[in-house]
């Protein structure tokens, strides 16, 4: 068991970081931790945050090979695969509305909380939840 272990970062596999960051920053309001040039590898390494979201992160993996571009937008299968909790539904919700954000199930009260879902400039399927209950 690993004591203390966090869960930091989430790898998406995306088409071009620029349009990525631009997209999260833009849209969702999340933050650029860190945008490092690996030359030797030919890649960059690329978090993006929510604001005050308690250290875990976005990893944008830009798609290096024909199989990882083929799964840009289908990392889930065409599941939800993200859930972006928040302390006022309405206010973010509508907020990302005027912000382009495409929903594609409207807001729901289920037992958990209030959910809608949207997807991300790729298609992957993210959760806007205000949970009913404080999370774990």
């Amino acid at each position: 068991m690993l004591n203390g272990a966090v869960l930091a970062h989430v790898a998406l596999v995306v088409r071009d970081y620029d349009e990525a960051i631009a997209w999260y920053c833009e849209r969702l309001g999340f933050t650029l931790v860190a945008d490092d040039h690996q030359p030797e590898q030919g890649k960059r390494w690329v978090l993006v945050a929510p604001p005050g979201g308690g250290g875990t992160s976005l990893l944008l993996a830009r798609a290096a090979t024909q199989e990882q571009e083929a799964l840009v937008g289908r990392q889930a299968g065409g599941r939800v695969f993200l859930f972006l909790h928040t302390d006022d539904f309405r206010r973010d919700f509508e907020t990302l509305k005027a912000r382009g954000v495409r929903f594609v199930r409207p807001p729901a009260e289920q037992p958990y909380g209030i959910v809608a879902v949207f997807e991300d400039l790729y298609g992957n399927l993210w959760d806007l939840v205000e949970p009913s209950l404080p999370p774990r």
